[in-house]
Parts: C-alpha cells; structure tokens; sequence
C-alpha cells in the first residue's frame, strides 16, 4: 500500500502543498483555495525529503533563474487527461497557448475545446506543469484553478504580462 507523502513551501503564491508517491515522484502542487485542490488527508505522512529538489526548482523558477523543471511528475488521469497533460508540458516558458491550440497538438475536434479545458482545469501538478499558459483564442485570461490573480503573476513573471 502506497503512503502518501507531503510537505508545505512557501512561495510568491501563497503556500504550495506537495504530495509525491512512495519512489518520491510528484503527484500534485496545490495552492490555498485552488478549486479541485488537495488537502492533507489522514495517513499522509509529513516528510520534506522527496521534495529538496522541487524546493530548489521552485526557488529558482519564483527568482526568475529557471526556465524548465527537471523532476519526476506522476499523475494518473484518463487517457484523454494525459494526452492533454503531455501537450501541456511543451508550452514553454514565457509563451501561450489557446485551448484549441492544445485541442489540435492531441489531435482533438475542434468541438473538444470544452473537455481540454476541463482536462488542464484538472491538472494537479499546478505551476509545474504549466497550464497558467493557456489563455482564450482572443487572448485574454480565462480560468485557472489556481484563481486568475496567480495566473497573472506567473505569466507576468515569465514576462509574457
């Protein structure tokens, strides 16, 4: 049986909770008030030591000094989630992306606009995997789970705002 592990950072953000599985892979980043967040449940154990190198990522990533994170994301969705996930995972830093746009890299209808948006508004690796980089087709700022006033400190910390 998998014990979930989890730990707290500080950020520009608000507080981060972090849980990672039992081979210390990241399995969600959650904000305070995030919609569909998580909490820390009973049996969770509080261990800070899977997390020393999302801690110095982070940092970095909130100081301005990185631009891509290298560390170990497991996420479990359905296969329609993790093709969007994927597709998510190439949107680099300091550009954006339309929900159609993600629609046409999985190879998605045009009509499965409104599932890509429920799919990244279902992420639970926020920040790290970067859905605040994806915007309306008329650019403007449209939903984040994580509330659209920390959308718009990222993207304007990526100097896309």
């Amino acid at each position: 049986m998998m014990t979930m592990r989890w730990t707290h950072l500080d950020s520009p953000v608000g507080r981060l909770l972090l849980t990672a599985d039992d081979e210390g892979a990241l399995t969600s980043l959650s904000v305070p008030e995030q919609k569909n967040g998580r909490t820390v449940q009973e049996g969770w154990r509080h261990d800070p030591g899977p997390f020393r190198a999302a801690e110095e990522q982070l940092a970095a990533y909130f100081a301005g000094e990185l631009k891509d994170f290298d560390l170990e994301l497991s996420s479990a969705g359905s296969e329609f989630r993790e093709r969007v996930w994927t597709a998510l995972d190439t949107v680099p830093y300091g550009a954006t992306t339309s929900y159609g746009e993600i629609a046409a890299r999985i190879g998605a209808p045009r009509a499965a606009v409104r599932a890509v948006g429920g799919a990244i508004g279902a992420n639970p690796l926020l920040i790290l995997r970067p859905c605040h980089r994806v915007i309306g087709a008329n650019g403007a700022l449209t939903g984040y789970a994580g509330g659209l006033e920390r959308k718009t400190h990222l993207l304007t910390l990526e100097g896309v705002l």
